[in-house]
């Protein structure tokens, strides 16, 4: 009888599947919140789906439903949505260096479809499995772009059926904020940097009265954080062991990466080499003595 044939492309989007679904589910309530709230802000099913499609972020959706429901100035929701967005030019230059051989329309679309979630899990992958392809990174993108807009469209549709609170727009935009605040708390430096983001927020924004006081705290908690990364990288003789590079500002993981991998190869290689060294100095001085004695024999 013969065995059947599995298709190596399908188990493999079948697998990269798996890998997503966590992601696809979480995004089902989020997503379906984000739709509702659109829809109250006055987008019908169709920009619904644009705006999810062309845009895919979370935080800009709320906050732009959040500022619409208040009539603020074009101007002022450019502007957050722009500075909200700007970190996917760090996030995908740490990506790039995976991705650099392909196409450049691949990459264009790769970055389109790029946001925190499918960012993380894409990530890691490429930095501890070394089966992860850009394209497998693609397929995630893809999965979780369908799920985000599927319940926003859904979520608008409901919304037509549920009278809510407009008011609500302020809290779910204000516990969106701590939820990615707490999440990036990795580390006991990024909980340092939180704490002074927090007091400069509120010094500058009572100093300047307008909401740009946030953005000065923000630019000068990170320039604080960089700088004493920087420092201690530039001191530190050995940056890969350094105990405050490796305990205070690096994120704890579960797993270890292809790059901690080859780092603790190298040092168990140079531990041989050491060893090997040490054994064949022991040989060495307990053959001179043989030696001696046999010349003094023979003499």
């Amino acid at each position: 009888m013969a065995k059947a044939q599995i298709n190596p492309e399908k188990a493999r989007w079948l697998e990269v599947l798996g890998v997503s679904m966590p992601l696809c589910l979480s995004y089902i309530p989020i997503g379906l919140a984000c739709g509702i709230l659109l829809h109250a802000a006055g987008f019908n099913f169709i920009m619904i789906l644009l705006v999810s499609v062309l845009v895919f972020s979370g935080g800009a959706q709320f906050i732009l439903a959040s500022l619409l429901t208040v009539n603020s100035p074009l101007s002022t929701i450019f502007l957050s949505l722009f500075f909200l967005e700007l970190r996917y030019a760090l996030l995908g230059s740490s990506l790039s260096k995976y991705i650099k051989q392909e196409s450049a329309r691949f990459i264009l679309v790769f970055s389109a479809s790029m946001n925190d979630e499918n960012y993380a899990i894409n990530y890691m992958k490429f930095a501890t499995d070394k089966k992860w392809t850009p394209d497998d990174a693609l397929l995630v993108e893809r999965y979780s772009l369908a799920a985000w807009s599927i319940s926003n469209m859904v979520g608008g549709l409901i919304g037509g059926a549920i009278s809510i609170d407009l008011e609500v727009v302020d809290f779910a935009l204000t516990a969106l904020f701590l939820y990615m605040i707490v999440m990036q708390v990795q580390n006991h430096l990024s909980f340092v940097i939180c704490i002074l983001a927090s007091i400069l927020g509120v010094y500058f924004l009572v100093l300047t009265k307008n909401t740009l006081g946030l953005i000065i705290a923000t630019l000068l908690a990170s320039f604080v954080g960089f700088a004493v990364e920087n420092t201690v990288r530039h001191h530190s003789k050995d940056p890969s062991n350094n105990w405050f590079l490796t305990k205070m500002f690096r994120p704890q993981i579960t797993k270890t990466t292809l790059e901690d991998k080859q780092a603790q190869e190298k040092k168990e290689i140079k531990e041989a080499e050491k060893l090997e060294n040490k054994i064949e100095n022991v040989v060495e001085r307990h053959d001179e003595p043989k030696d001696d004695t046999q010349h003094h024999d023979e003499g």
